[in-house]
């Protein structure tokens, strides 16, 4: 399918559709109501064919352009139908699990992600190990025809949701570095795993401190080849510079949208100006990024540039909403007002989750530059 026939597809499919696509009001916007009403947009998109396009055919998929997904997520986020960030949680493992996992695996699972039935979470980042992933602790040691993990995991988002889990382990010798890890995918009821929430400033339980001890998994759940976690960790990352990236800039201008009856004087217009500037701008970086994908191509460091500029672009929208709705912001006990509170404490987050800005640029520098490596 073409991609203009598929968006206009969605759209009209979405204007049928609306009232059941609609978040609830009266659900509120916690964690809970906010992936259950994720699950039913999904079972509908799924039960309509619209969510299967893009994914290969052999997973339950009507094949087709992998941009065609990031096409229903700019669609659904725009109107503020779905949450970007649960949302995108399919675009990050999905791929990387189609790619490296057990064909009959994924064949037998892969449908229930894309209906909503699961969520899965991503079991990457440490209390010692964040944007250092070459240096995690989690271990993985042979036992019979499987493996024993045992570590923690820290900001495992939705893990007191989730149905299964990629994580990263040494599989490797100590000081191995990330010549030494391997990824599974670990089922989350398997015995041995407590999912911890940890309430954020931005008052939701969204992030976990996941431990596993002695957790038992079955051969079958490496993806890929042992000690050779780092290729998939890199494809997962690569994955987060794609139709996700896409999709929360088309959740930001749904709320740059939403501030603009709030211009009232030059400092308004000019704050407005600048977060539509920053946000358009990363939108053409992201396009030629979208163009990449659609050749079959994976971002490559280039797309470093793509985070740096949604991070900036995020926390211009939010910051603009904090000064356009003084007060309100602060002291609106309505859904509305928490929800503005909630984003905007959320963009914050912006220049870390995913890899930290000052990350970006060193790899930007280095990588795409070539310029020397400080001392």
């Amino acid at each position: 399918m073409q991609i203009d026939e598929f968006r206009s597809g969605v759209q009209a499919w979405i204007d049928d559709h609306g009232e059941e696509l609609a978040p609830s009001l009266e659900q509120g916007d916690s964690v809970d109501a906010q992936l259950g009403h994720q699950r039913e947009v999904q079972r509908l998109l799924f039960d309509a064919g619209w969510m299967r396009w893009g994914w290969p055919e052999r997973v339950g998929g009507l094949d087709g352009s992998p941009v065609l997904r990031s096409v229903l997520g700019e669609e659904l986020t725009s109107r503020a139908l779905v949450h970007t960030t649960s949302w995108s949680m399919h675009e990050v493992l999905g791929p990387a699990v189609v790619e490296f996992g057990r064909p009959e695996l994924v064949r037998e699972i892969f449908p229930r992600l894309l209906r909503g039935e699961e969520f899965w979470c991503q079991g990457f980042s440490e209390p010692d190990a964040g944007s250092d992933l070459g240096s995690l602790r989690t271990t993985a040691r042979p036992h019979g025809e499987g493996w024993l993990i045992n570590g923690e995991k820290l900001w495992t988002s939705w893990a007191h949701h989730a149905t299964r889990c990629v994580v990263l382990a040494r599989t490797g010798q100590p000081g191995s570095g990330s010549r030494g890890i391997s990824a599974f995918l670990v089922d989350m009821d398997t015995p041995g795993i407590v999912a911890s929430p940890l309430r954020t400033m931005a008052n939701v339980d969204e992030f976990c401190s996941t431990s596993f001890v002695e957790v038992a998994v079955p051969a079958e759940r490496l993806l890929g080849s042992v000690d050779e976690g780092w290729r998939v960790t890199q494809f997962i990352l690569s994955c987060e510079r794609g139709p996700i990236f896409w999709q929360r800039g088309a959740w930001l201008g749904h709320h740059l949208a939403r501030l603009l009856g709030s211009v009232h004087d030059a400092r308004s217009e000019s704050l407005l100006g600048e977060a539509y500037q920053l946000l358009w701008a990363f939108r053409a970086r992201s396009r030629a990024t979208q163009g990449r994908i659609a050749e079959g191509d994976l971002p490559g460091p280039e797309a470093s540039v793509d985070k740096i500029m949604i991070a900036a672009a995020d926390q211009a929208v939010f910051d603009a909403a904090r000064e356009l709705l003084f007060g309100a912001l602060e002291t609106d006990d309505t859904p509305a007002g928490d929800s503005w509170r909630r984003e905007w404490a959320y963009s914050r987050a912006a220049t870390i989750y995913g890899g930290t800005s000052e990350i970006q640029k060193d790899i930007v520098s280095l990588r795409l530059l070539g310029l020397p490596r400080s001392a």
